[in-house]
């Protein structure tokens, strides 16, 4: 990912002008990293190093998930909507 693609996603979750280190930010980091990276591991099969290293970014990003749900209930809901994700139980 280059540097401004990353701006525009926190841009757009930021809470204030210079949050980069909310959970809502976070999540949608990783969230276009990991579909990044499922692309590369969808066209290189072979690339075990790639795909456990998604499945460590999946797994932070549903800790993430997890707590925004218990402390903002709202903000997760947000969240979940514009990035097309499913509810984390």
């Amino acid at each position: 990912m280059f540097k401004e693609e990353k701006r525009n996603i926190a841009e757009k979750f930021m809470r204030h002008e210079k949050d980069t280190g909310s959970p809502e930010v976070q999540i949608a980091l990783l969230t276009a990293r990991i579909k990044h990276l499922t692309e590369h591991v969808k066209r290189h099969k072979k690339d075990v190093h790639t795909r456990y290293g998604l499945l460590k970014l999946v797994e932070k990003r549903k800790k993430l998930m997890r707590y925004l749900k218990r402390t903002d209930y709202r903000k997760y809901v947000k969240v979940i909507k514009e990035l097309g994700l499913r509810d984390v139980k």
